[in-house]
């Protein structure tokens, strides 16, 4: 198992380009912004282009994967639905890893995972072909330590924890027996030889926790709350929170 010191934190940009939309301006620059966070420490970008293009569009993705190529020990992550044209960008930039993610296509953000064995068919091939582009495979789940085999079978290399449920009932009586769901849902993970990344709605106060509780945490995801906090105290001291709160 991988300590939580260990846990890689990527840095989902989107919020950035959905601020630059609002505008015909280009600011704030999101190949910037993505510049800014890995030169503070974070070992990852992530991404998430939906169809509409209301945050991250494909020129987007055309200038971070370029970064990307300058940061060869980082990691760049397009997640997303891919029934809903992600296939292009990871047969395109083939990234480090793709999340798939079953979200529809007007959706304000991701609000549960995968269910197996239902979606098992139509998830497999294109499993198999970002295998064969050589793309690491992590599909989104909700904390549910009985479907950890169907995710191994069907090919993935990791689940991504979906975790609002955790961040909704952090500081409430509740959160410990939440907490335990996710512990056991990743230890059924590590059991099929899945690796475990999260994420959704964590921030500097709950994160800490869910680190040190969860075995095997490689990565994190986060970009809303990161980039809330960015607007404080700049990216680089963002990414720096977030680091000391996975212990790095």
């Amino acid at each position: 198992m991988t300590p939580h010191s260990k846990t890689a934190l990527s840095v989902n940009v989107n919020k950035v380009a959905l601020l630059r939309n609002s505008r015909h301006l280009g600011i704030p620059s999101v190949l910037k912004a993505a510049q800014m966070c890995l030169e503070a420490g974070a070992q990852g970008i992530t991404i998430h282009p939906r169809p509409d293009e209301r945050h991250i569009r494909a020129a987007d993705v055309f200038d971070l994967a370029d970064l990307m190529k300058r940061w060869p020990d980082r990691e760049f992550n397009i997640e997303g639905n891919p029934f809903h044209q992600l296939m292009g960008f990871v047969r395109t930039y083939r990234p480090h890893q793709v999340t798939f993610v079953p979200d529809s296509e007007g959706q304000l953000t991701s609000d549960h995972g995968w269910s197996f064995p239902k979606d098992a068919d139509t998830l497999k091939p294109l499993i198999d072909e970002c295998k064969s582009l050589g793309v690491r495979v992590s599909l989104f789940m909700d904390p549910e330590p009985n479907q950890m085999v169907f995710v191994k079978q069907i090919g993935a290399d990791r689940v991504e924890l979906y975790t609002e449920p955790y961040a909704a009932s952090f500081g409430t009586p509740t959160n410990d027996a939440c907490l335990a769901e996710y512990v056991s849902a990743a230890k059924a993970a590590i059991e099929q030889g899945l690796g475990v990344n999260a994420g959704h709605d964590l921030n500097q106060d709950n994160l800490p926790k869910f680190a040190q509780a969860v075995p095997g945490l490689l990565e994190v995801s986060i970009g809303h709350a990161l980039m809330a906090d960015a607007l404080e105290v700049g990216y680089a001291a963002a990414v720096r929170g977030y680091l000391n709160a996975l212990g790095r």
